[in-house]
């Protein structure tokens, strides 16, 4: 199980390392849902965790079909991303029919190189779920997918998650479900859909609050529920 936890400072990632989180995703302005932060935070939060770090690479909130000025702004991102050493990356780009863009997606690969790669909730915004994944399995560099089965909260969206997961069986691609999970209901939503990724923003953070700092209580809790799950 990775347990994912996103990270909008120094001491929010220490405090989700250190307390047991596999992997962090390192934001801005995480209530718009998370923009591109600046390049001295990515080299500090490299160089103070000892676990993964995927950079979100996304220079707006507006939308997520991008201009050819804002797909050159997320090139040059991700090749200063790599630069710091950073893991990975956390993208995604649509058309204007609410398909996956894939022009824009291969052009920006290109520059991901080795990177891990995260398609972000861009994928909530599709029509069609299924088809717009069987498209990211044509690229290879997608490893993950994040998603609320399309529904504000991701425990409204159960069956949905089950039928992305089954989808990815025989497929490098793995399904990371976010958005609603906290401490009171991750333990049953693992056990109904058999996802091996889950994410968390709010649902580690005092008081629930995504503006707050990550409470290490909580992610040392999560852990606790994934170790029994295990066992």
């Amino acid at each position: 199980m990775n347990f994912e936890v996103i990270a909008t400072s120094v001491y929010d990632a220490q405090v989700a390392a250190e307390n047991g989180a596999n992997r962090i995703e390192l934001v801005k302005d995480i209530d718009e849902g998370g923009l591109t932060p600046c390049y001295a935070l990515i080299k500090e939060v490299v160089q103070a965790v000892n676990i993964p770090v995927n950079v979100m690479i996304r220079p707006h909130s507006y939308t997520f079909c991008y201009s050819e000025r804002d797909l050159l702004i997320m090139t040059d991102n991700i090749r200063i991303v790599r630069e710091l050493g950073a893991t990975g990356i956390v993208l995604g780009t649509l058309n204007h029919n609410h398909t996956i863009d894939e022009t824009a997606l291969q052009n920006l690969l290109a520059a991901a190189g080795k990177l891990d790669v995260t398609f972000h909730r861009a994928f909530d915004e599709v029509i069609d779920q299924e088809a717009a994944l069987t498209t990211l399995f044509e690229f290879p560099q997608v490893n993950r997918v994040l998603t609320s089965g399309g529904k504000k909260s991701v425990i409204q969206a159960t069956n949905q998650i089950k039928k992305l997961r089954r989808l990815t069986d025989n497929n490098p691609c793995n399904i990371i479900a976010g958005s609603g999970l906290s401490i009171d209901n991750v333990k049953e939503f693992i056990e109904e859909t058999g996802i091996k990724e889950i994410h968390f923003g709010s649902g580690v953070r005092i008081g629930g609050n995504a503006l707050k700092p990550i409470d290490p209580e909580k992610v040392r809790a999560i852990v606790k529920v994934i170790e029994a799950l295990e066992t």
